[in-house]
This record gives structure tokens, sequence and C-alpha cells, in this order.
């Protein structure tokens, strides 16, 4: 099975930026879509951006023109870029790749924290 490695959190101050790396064991093109979701303590996980296949990408509304998903094929790795964090995006972070038959891989996760 491909395995997903995160790396690249930490803690920040806000409005500072990080950038989260999402290692594959294979091909993220093995899975239909790629993407990260993030989980605050005693809150639901929630998808904070994706991307396709085909590189379309998707965002939640409350990071729109802040994060930024990107891929390296080459090097078979997803990324989130952060920028302009805020406390409340303090969360663990899992990079998780889906197919369309519902399958879903995830990763360990990696913990973000932005102090105010």
């Amino acid at each position: 099975q491909v395995q997903l490695v995160e790396s690249g959190g930490g803690l920040v101050q806000a409005g500072g930026s990080l950038r989260l790396s999402c290692a594959t064991s294979g091909s993220i093109f093995s899975f239909n879509s790629m993407g990260w979701y993030r989980q605050a303590p005693e809150k639901q996980r929630e998808l904070v951006a994706s991307i396709t296949s085909g590189g379309n990408t998707n965002y939640v509304d409350s990071v729109k023109g802040r994060f930024t998903i990107s891929r390296d094929k080459a090097k078979n790795t997803v990324y989130l870029q952060m920028n302009s964090l805020k406390p409340e995006d303090t969360a663990v972070y899992y990079c998780a790749g889906e197919r369309t038959s519902g399958y879903r891989r995830w990763g360990q996760g990696t913990q973000v924290t932005v102090s105010s």
C-alpha cells in the first residue's frame, strides 16, 4: 500500500507561514485526488484543500487566498503553503489520497500551532 508521510508542521506566530509536505511511497497518481484535512481539538475533521489528478484545486472558504495546494510529480509530493496564519488554523493537519471508489489513505498527521 502507498504510504503518506506529512512533514513541515510546527509553531508559528499569527501572520506567519508554513509549508506542509506530503510525501508518498508510490505515485500520487495512484489516487484520483489528494487532499489536506485538519482537525482541531473537539472539532470534526474538515477538508482544507484538494487537488485532482487533472490539477483542479478546491479550498474551504476560510483558507481561500491564504493557502495554496500544489504537487511535484517527480517527487510524488503534495504541498500545502499556508500564509497569513491565524490562531484558528491551529490543528493537526492530515494528508489523504482518495479514489473515486471511496477508498482513502491517510497520513499520520502533523501539528500546526499558531500563537496569537
